[in-house]
């Protein structure tokens, strides 16, 4: 690391309570590891930097109470996966999810969050330096570059960009040499920028030849009502008539504004809510899944898993073990 880092990112897992230790099986090569304080929580923060350049940060770690994060970070553009988190972003208020693609603008703002005890933090990201991004992506497409942040951005809470999560998960998975990983991880780090902005680049093009800017504001309140409604039976062609849009040009300019399907939209409100229920009500999990709109307990318990990384039922009792014991 670069001094200023090293001396950063030091004061910073001192202050996490995380302890120098040796790379568990299961980490890649090339990093340093730190062991969360048995008090606190339990697991691991492994760390990669390149000075000025970039870092390769994984997360496999829970807290034991819910913990409030309030972190100012370097100026930086980062990209994460989270296979499993549980929680809120405060500035501004959003839910934390799992199984997307998450981006984060560092130095404007502090990262502010509070995080669900018990519930695995399990992420791999990487955090640029502007130097290095900005030569990166000057370098790999010339005269169609443009400021990186948008492209960002863009990506942020995708669940639709498998390129993505495949090359941080190999990242993950590298069993090569000590020796080799700095060549590695610095192919893979370019790569990423890469990737990033040529899927910005399709976004771009897809959302232009679709909306007007009359069409975003009508989205943007439809995305409102949806979110005021998730529980009640909304269909296709109840959505149209709002927006005044045929049902063929809805379902395209959606997904063009939202990055996700009309029914995926619905779906991620609904667990949302449903998380909220599952932590802090005693409301049976088929009463929970009526709440949010859901028939089937069985159906909701399937796309809560798959949304959330454990099952209804699991999730409350993960959430509720520091309630329990006490």
């Amino acid at each position: 690391m670069s001094n200023k880092n090293k001396e950063y990112y030091k004061k910073l897992f001192k202050q996490a309570n995380f302890k120098p230790c040796k790379s568990p099986k299961g980490f890649p090569p090339g990093g340093e590891c730190f062991e969360f304080s048995p008090e606190y929580g339990e697991g691991y923060y492994w760390y990669y930097e390149m000075p000025g350049q970039y870092n390769i940060k994984i997360h496999d770690f829970f807290y034991k109470e819910d913990a409030v994060l309030n972190m100012d970070f370097p100026e930086c553009l980062s990209i994460t996966w989270y296979e499993s988190i549980s929680g809120e972003e405060l500035n501004p208020y959003r839910s934390l999810n799992c199984h997307v693609i998450k981006s984060f603008l560092g130095g404007y703002q502090p990262f502010h969050a509070l995080i669900h005890r018990n519930i695995p933090i399990k992420s791999i990201g990487i955090e640029y330096r502007p130097d290095f991004f900005h030569q990166v992506l000057k370098d790999n497409f010339g005269t169609a570059y443009e400021d990186p942040k948008s492209a960002f951005r863009s990506i942020d809470e995708t669940s639709d960009f498998p390129e993505m999560k495949k090359l941080l998960w190999d990242i993950w998975t590298y069993e090569g040499s000590a020796s080799s990983a700095a060549l590695y991880y610095d192919a893979k780090a370019r790569e990423a920028l890469s990737l990033i902005f040529e899927h910005h680049r399709k976004l771009n093009k897809k959302a232009k030849a679709i909306l007007s800017s009359d069409d975003a504001e009508l989205l943007k309140s439809l995305g409102l009502y949806i979110n005021d409604h998730y529980a009640d039976k909304i269909s296709i062609e109840s959505l149209a008539k709002l927006s005044f849009m045929g049902t063929t040009k809805l379902k395209n300019a959606f997904k063009a504004y939202y990055g996700m399907t009309i029914a995926d939209y619905i779906q991620k409100v609904r667990i949302d809510h449903a998380e909220h229920l599952l932590a802090y009500t005693d409301l049976p999990v088929s009463e929970v899944a009526k709440a949010v709109g859901y028939v089937s307990p069985g159906h909701f318990a399937e796309l809560f898993s798959n949304a959330k990384g454990l099952l209804p039922l699991s999730y409350r009792k993960a959430f509720q073990k520091s309630d329990i014991k006490k």
